[in-house]
């Protein structure tokens, strides 16, 4: 389970360093860095700029960690 986590965990990171990176080049300079800090702005600025897949693909990751999260704590220690 720790490995599903972990990379569940990646994909979030790298789907949401993808939505920075693209408000970044599209300019909005001042949403990129807030959205670095507060993360569920990323997506809302992102779908507002176009990104619906990168969006799409932050708030996935986000649903698989925090299910991978949920079923790790539920599971009996080994």
């Amino acid at each position: 389970m720790g490995t599903a986590l972990a990379l569940a965990f990646v994909a979030f990171v790298g789907a949401h360093l993808a939505l920075v990176a693209g408000l970044a080049r599209n300019g909005a300079w001042g949403r990129a860095a807030v959205a670095l800090v507060v993360a569920p702005l990323a997506p809302w600025w992102g779908l507002d700029a176009g990104m619906r897949l990168r969006a799409a693909a932050w708030g996935a990751a986000l649903a698989l960690y925090a299910i991978g999260v949920a079923v790790a704590a539920a599971a009996p220690p080994v």
